[in-house]
């Protein structure tokens, strides 16, 4: 965990943080340990100091009339079409939380969070994928294109401050001309837009939260970037608020799962439990209230 983002999401909590620096850092707890599960972020509006670059994959027709000849290619082009965009970033899970629908949990937190401070926000949304590696470990489109610019560094040095928002170096030693796939190795051709095998949850969960791919890849792997507006995950249409009541279910909330959460912005919790709401209501226990910060008054439910 870097302190620098734990500092910058305090003071956006604040609203000290400049718009470039600001962002939300999310922290899973297992109430019956103490133990931290998982970590997740949010950035608010990305490239607004260090450019925020991907390849742009567009179709081009070269034709003579002439020879009668004509070819439809695919090339990759510079972009920053994403810049002021707000990413979804970090998530992280412990090896021994890893089970079914935590890490779903996890990052529906977040968009929990959007929907009850939407004014904190953009209107649009992304998320960088991981993009395809190899059996033996390696992105055949790295080796393809950018360890061409980046031969005295490998794809883990050109990667890891690109990830953390260090993006400068990118223009200054990427190709500034479209890139055509058809003279890449068709390894590298097939990787173009290829989550990776073990990111394949992730982008399942967030295809089902309305997330898209619209043709943008990361620069280096050629991963996915998701993307969609705000307004349209599903999180977020299908919440709503509602009164707390404390006390015990009946047997017939026990078959709805719900996401709830309360509406503090400090002290923001969220959680997975049983039940539904019911004439503008949520029923929680008294252990739930207790660990999400709620009283009765409102919460936020899905």
């Amino acid at each position: 965990m870097r302190s620098s983002r734990v500092s910058n999401a305090r003071r956006t909590l604040k609203g000290e943080a400049k718009p470039f620096e600001a962002g939300y850092f999310f922290v899973m707890e297992d109430t019956t340990t103490g133990d931290v599960a998982g970590v997740c972020g949010i950035e608010t509006e990305v490239g607004l100091e260090q450019p925020f670059y991907n390849y742009r994959v567009l179709t081009v027709v070269h034709a003579s009339k002439d020879m009668g000849v004509w070819t439809r290619m695919s090339l990759l082009n510079i972009s920053h079409d994403l810049t002021g965009y707000a990413e979804v970033c970090s998530l992280f899970l412990s090896p021994r939380y890893r089970t079914a629908g935590v890490g779903g949990l996890l990052s529906r937190s977040r968009f929990m969070f959007m929907a009850q401070f939407t004014d904190r926000f953009p209107q649009r949304l992304c998320a960088e994928l991981r993009g395809h590696f190899d059996d033996n470990g390696e992105s055949p489109f790295w080796n393809a294109v950018g360890s061409h610019f980046f031969y005295q560094i490998d794809f883990n040095e050109a990667d890891y401050p690109s990830s953390h928002g260090k993006k400068f170096f990118v223009a200054e030693l990427m190709p500034r001309y479209p890139v055509y796939l058809d003279l890449l190795p068709d390894a590298a051709q097939s990787a173009v837009g290829v989550t990776h095998k073990d990111t394949a949850p992730a982008h399942k969960m967030l295809e089902a939260e309305g997330l898209r791919y619209e043709n943008h890849v990361d620069i280096f792997d050629a991963g996915p970037v998701l993307e969609c507006h705000i307004a349209d995950l599903r999180t977020v249409r299908e919440s709503v608020l509602a009164r707390v009541k404390i006390g015990l279910r009946g047997d017939e909330d026990s078959s709805a799962k719900s996401l709830v959460s309360n509406t503090l912005l400090e002290d923001f919790r969220c959680g997975a439990t049983a039940g539904a709401v019911e004439d503008g209501a949520f029923v929680l226990t008294q252990e739930e209230a207790d660990a999400l910060r709620v009283l009765t008054s409102h919460a936020r439910s899905k």
